[in-house]
């Protein structure tokens, strides 16, 4: 019961800030509540801190970036969107509910998706507001500011920053182990960049959508902190 009244409070308070549309604060609610019924209360500690380093990340430079045509539409996140971000923390959950034995490692793997999610919206956002020099992640090349795959040096660092606020809140919150909070944050960087090369690729060329590479960098992240994870254990 508490998990869900924390859930429903996070989706109200989302719609209510204009940062997602109906439909992407049931989504978050939902999220939310995988995350606390797997994890505990403090569960949504890093959930919310993702929330809220995105929301600031979006609306910073927001003058800038509608003169660029480049701002986020308004009206918010679609439920679509929240879970091309989230989803995979949501499965990661599910499984960590699913076989108690394996929560820890389970635990990492959803942690990672929050870095990356928080990694990758704050990159973009803070290189649009900011950045003067943007450049493409395959071959260094210019482009002009929201490019997919363009990448920049003040994005790329406040990206990394996102990635290890994420991660060293989850860590000192108990959700994970102080020890996982490094691999954490490196995989969510790693997935920031994979989601960079997908942009530069595969969505360029019209192969995959945002959404769908959202997600696929999500669980490359997941992944990589879960193979990580198991490596380290088992040595």
């Amino acid at each position: 019961m508490p998990a869900a009244i924390v859930a429903v409070g996070f989706a109200i308070l989302a719609r209510v800030l204009r940062s997602v549309t109906e439909g992407g604060a049931l989504a978050g609610a939902l999220i939310a509540f995988l995350l606390m019924n797997a994890g505990g209360l403090w569960a949504f500690l890093p959930l919310i801190i993702v929330f809220v380093l995105t929301l600031l990340a979006t609306r910073w430079g927001g003058e800038r970036k509608r003169g660029l045509g480049i701002a986020e539409r308004s009206g918010g996140r679609k439920a679509l969107q929240v879970l091309a971000n989230l989803a995979a923390a949501g499965l990661c959950s599910i499984a960590s509910s699913m076989f108690p034995r394996q929560s820890t490692l389970l635990m990492v793997g959803t942690m990672a998706v929050l870095a990356e999610a928080a990694a990758d919206t704050v990159s973009s956002e803070v290189g649009q507001a900011v950045a003067s020099y943007p450049r493409m992640i395959l071959g260094f090349s210019p482009a002009p500011a929201g490019t997919n795959g363009a990448i920049s040096l003040e994005g790329t660092f406040a990206g990394c920053i996102a990635a290890s606020i994420v991660s060293w809140t989850a860590a000192f919150a108990g959700v994970v182990g102080l020890s996982w909070a490094p691999i954490i944050a490196f995989a969510g960087v790693a997935g920031m960049l994979f989601d960079s090369v997908l942009g530069a690729t595969l969505e360029n060329r019209g192969k995959m959508g945002n959404d769908a590479v959202n997600f696929v960098s999500t669980v490359f992240a997941a992944d990589l902190a879960l193979f990580a994870a198991l490596v380290l254990k088992r040595g």
